[in-house]
């Protein structure tokens, strides 16, 4: 029967007031909480102990019936005949596996003591059914309070404010939350929602732009309908990044940054940076680093540093486009056209220039160095400077674009795998057979034969272009957002091949990873805001060191999850 809709008993004359009514019922609740029962209570022994026990007697019948079962299949005997000392074996087994399912028996084990006190159920629930006071004297004789009537419960809602209240209008540098908008701000975003303000515009009218990033925020929920608020806005400055890194910003995303090393590189420590959401990345990059220190270190070798862009021109005529190949491509006029291009930058220095023709387009690959630098901006201007003094001796050169794709930036291609673009680095390793058996886990021989036929065989079925590895992307992804880089040319930046032989008679692991164009930079002008922004160091230039780095975290990622 539902206790609610059992009758009251009535209140007899010896009865006192309300509230001493309901301190028995109290009492006993607090008395059951503080003798509420645990689970290892009913045990004979500690929960350690007994833990311990059942995980002695799981394992120990498990090693045991499999032994009597190895020895059945050689005896050839029915394996339905059972002892009884395997018969105690299973009962053990199976209660070990019962308490080991229970959560080391918790769940088991608390079902026979108590039930939970949602379950409880009352053997007398009328003694607290209170029945209404049929006398006539206020709630005060019986010992409560009466709210006065002022009072009421309050809705949900807050209260919208009279339409007729004129709100302050607060200035126009004055930080506004997105939860509190004033008048001046609800009129922009309507302004922004009907289109008659642009948003891109919302920082340069407001002068505050972590405002315009807020009516911003508020314009699109409302355009969209969809709720931003799993969005963080508040703790960023919005000022260092106005015209440098993002515009029309709405909020921020936050990356966990995780650290993995020290990675022993040409006899110096490194502590590499890794920002991402990928679970086991960052400790089984740091267990990589912990096998090349224990194995006394890498080397590594920069072979090749240049950043390339290549124009697209056209002509009238095949012919005229191949003119242009043979005066570009000619030894005699290439300090003519080194000394043009150089004058973009103290830094740039031109290295060479290859042509390619598609019909009566000429393609004009452009290899510059350009220092700690990234160089995409210093090299589109040497190049330019190049089209401009190429224009007078052919003033029939249409210039197409100042990026024909020949570079390529940001796109798989063979010329990067082959010819290089950016740093061009090779690093080795030899793991010791003890290294790889007590940190890898494993055996030289079979991460031989896994990198044969996965990272080699496999790519080369898969018709791979550049992917010869387990996952370089991952790693250098993860370092390239920590460290300021630009997350987009990961696309050609992890193009790499990983090598491993067994050497010193088949006991240690050579590992070699070749990769030809990392592009990254390690000196910050304008284009990243003050968590990327590195110092340059004036003890040596730091492009060779951070290539080398992502190169082997490369390689320690390919090592370890082969």
């Amino acid at each position: 029967m539902d206790v609610r809709r059992r009758q009251a008993k009535p209140v007899t004359a010896a009865s006192t007031d309300a509230g001493e009514l309901m301190k028995p019922h109290l009492k006993k609740e607090e008395e059951e909480v503080e003798t509420n029962l645990k689970a290892s209570d009913a045990l004979p022994l500690p929960l350690c102990l007994t833990n311990a026990f059942f995980f002695t007697m799981f394992f120990s019948a498990m090693y045991y019936l499999l032994l009597r079962w190895r020895e059945k299949i050689r005896t050839t005997t029915p394996l339905h005949v059972v002892t009884l000392s395997e018969l105690a074996a299973l009962v053990s087994l199976i209660a070990s596996v019962i308490y080991l399912l229970g959560f080391f028996g918790i769940d088991f084990v608390q079902t026979l003591i108590s039930r939970p006190n949602w379950d409880v159920e009352y053997e007398n629930p009328d003694q607290f059914l209170l029945q209404e006071d049929s006398r006539s004297g206020t709630c005060t004789t019986l010992g409560c309070a009466v709210p006065p009537p002022a009072q009421k419960i309050l809705p949900l809602v807050p209260p919208q404010p009279s339409k007729a209240a004129a709100l302050p209008v607060p200035d126009m540098k004055t930080t506004t939350a997105a939860v509190s908008l004033t008048q001046e701000d609800e009129e922009i975003i309507q302004s922004v929602v009907s289109g008659k303000t642009p948003s891109y515009s919302l920082e340069s009218k407001l002068g505050d732009c972590k405002r315009a990033a807020s009516i911003r925020r508020e314009a699109l929920q409302r355009l969209t309908g969809k709720s931003l608020e799993g969005l963080p806005l508040d703790g960023f400055d919005y000022e260092s990044i106005l015209g440098q890194c993002c515009e029309m910003p709405i909020g921020y995303v936050q990356l966990p940054v995780g650290i993995a090393g020290p990675l022993m590189l040409d006899g110096r420590e490194y502590m590499v940076p890794m920002a991402t959401t990928e679970g086991c990345l960052v400790a089984s990059t740091n267990r990589g680093c912990k096998a090349i220190l224990a194995s006394g270190g890498a080397t590594s070798v920069l072979m090749r540093d240049g950043m390339t862009r290549a124009p697209v021109v056209r002509f009238a005529t095949a012919k005229r486009a191949a003119e242009l190949k043979f005066y570009v491509e000619d030894t005699d006029n290439f300090q003519t056209l080194s000394h043009a291009f150089n004058k973009s930058s103290r830094f740039a220095r031109l290295q060479s220039i290859q042509c390619a023709i598609a019909g009566k387009n000429l393609y004009m690959r452009f290899s510059c160095s350009t220092g700690d630098a990234m160089g995409m901006n210093m090299v589109s201007k040497g190049v330019q400077n190049v089209l401009d003094f190429l224009q007078d001796d052919f003033p029939d050169m249409d210039v197409i674009g100042i990026s024909g794709n020949f570079c390529a930036d940001k796109k798989p291609a063979a010329v990067n795998w082959i010819e290089g673009r950016g740093k061009s680095v090779v690093c080795e390793a030899i793991i010791k057979e003890e290294i790889v058996k007590k940190v890898l886990k494993t055996e030289v021989a079979a991460l031989v034969e896994l990198n044969m036929l996965k990272n080699l065989t496999g790519s080369a079925m898969a018709g791979a272009l550049g992917g010869f590895n387990a996952h370089a992307s991952n790693i250098v992804s993860a370092v390239y957002i920590a460290t300021g880089q630009d997350p987009a040319q990961n696309v050609e930046s992890s193009h790499c091949i990983t090598m491993m032989e067994a050497v010193n008679d088949g006991k240690d692991l050579h590992v070699s990873v070749t990769m030809p164009s990392i592009e990254v930079k390690t000196l910050v002008h304008v284009t990243s805001f003050t968590p990327h922004n590195p110092k340059k160091s004036n003890k040596n230039k730091r492009s060779n060191l951070v290539q080398c780095m992502l190169l082997f975290v490369l390689y320690v990622v390919a090592l370890v999850h082969s």
